[in-house]
């Protein structure tokens, strides 16, 4: 009897102890992701925007001059920071031909492009691949004007890349993602989702592989519905694959940010559409779960007064950093979320 109390004893004590070693992982984990969300900052992200959203970026346009310099913007950074191409060596420019680009779009003769491929290794599951994506490109010019897209999508474009050095400073201290993290600027997004159509066609990793998708397209302005309380994001289609990743999502927010979450765009009924009118779409018509990070329309959303100065940095701090946290999330919990649900819709393009 005294041998089975103690065996019992001993038994009870090693699953405390485990209990307490598991609780103790699970603080430092989350200290190790607030740390590395906190070097994502709104002067950080405002001084890329305002060379990203500015003149000499001629407003991006697919092809054109300006869309090159803001490549070659990307490229550097990301060269700078030690963060490694998906393609090896020092190219990071998944090339999109213009044939290939005036085939799939519908407005006019583009001429060829390319999307930027950034990538940190995953040290446990490398070839599990989480994207975090946004679209580098806008209108150009029209008329004399310039359409700097500040929001659209300077604000996720910038967001991206604060997120990847947030994420790269993990790396040097010994704390990098357990998967692999692809950080997708893609192109063509204005001429109807084309630099996404076009990496999904062709991806550099399966996208059996591709764990899910957090795609960033307008993050930086508030829209007429929240002026009251600003402290929102739009959630679009973080169910409409996995249950799994939208109950993290929500568990993260809540954890780390205590953002308000509106669904009201994730309606199947509603008549914007959204969910198909952004880059995951092209994942999710793959059974890759996504989900697309939004602030709404406002007064200057695709006008040539979508400025730099009109951003709310320290919203797009907040947000960026519930991106960050979620794709922290992803990339180091123990088993790769699953894809419960099977995307049925046609593509309905931008």
């Amino acid at each position: 009897m005294k041998k089975i109390l103690y065996v019992a004893s001993a038994l009870a004590f090693m699953a405390c102890s485990s209990s307490q070693n598991a609780s103790k992982n699970d603080d430092a984990n989350v200290d190790q992701a607030a740390k590395y969300a906190a070097t994502i900052t709104a002067k950080d992200l405002g001084t890329h925007l305002f060379t990203y959203a500015s003149d000499e970026f001629e407003g991006r346009n697919t092809g054109e001059p300006g869309q090159k310099k803001a490549v070659e913007y990307l490229k550097n950074f990301y060269v700078k920071n030690g963060i490694a191409s998906a393609l090896g060596g020092d190219d990071y420019f998944q090339e999109v031909p213009a044939e290939w680009l005036n085939k799939n779009s519908r407005r006019g003769n583009l001429k060829s492009s390319e999307n930027v491929v950034a990538f940190i290794k995953g040290t446990e599951k490398p070839d599990e691949i989480v994207v975090i994506s946004a679209h580098l490109d806008h209108e150009g010019i029209k008329n004399g004007k310039i359409y700097n897209g500040a929001d659209d999508d300077g604000s996720g474009t910038v967001a991206v890349l604060e997120i990847a050095e947030a994420f790269q400073k993990a790396v040097k201290a010994g704390k990098g993602p357990k998967r692999s993290i692809l950080f997708l600027h893609v192109t063509g997004e204005e001429k109807g989702l084309l630099g996404s159509k076009y990496y999904t066609e062709n991806p550099l990793f399966p996208i059996a592989n591709t764990v899910c998708d957090l795609n960033i397209d307008m993050i930086g302005r508030i829209d007429d519905r929240h002026k009251a309380d600003p402290n929102y994001v739009y959630l679009i289609g973080s169910d409409k694959l996995s249950t799994e990743l939208h109950n993290l999502s929500e568990a993260v927010n809540k954890k780390y940010m205590n953002i308000n979450l509106d669904y009201k765009y994730n309606d199947e009924n509603d008549p914007n559409r959204y969910y198909y009118r952004s880059d995951h779409y092209n994942f999710a018509k793959h059974n890759v779960p996504i989900i697309f990070y939004f602030n709404g329309t406002h007064v200057d959303y695709h006008k040539h007064t979508d400025t730099p100065d009109k951003i709310n940095y320290e919203l797009l701090e907040n947000r960026t950093r519930l991106v960050f946290y979620t794709a922290w999330e992803v990339a180091n919990r123990e088993n790769r979320i699953i894809a419960d649900k099977v995307e049925q819709k046609k593509e309905e393009g931008k």
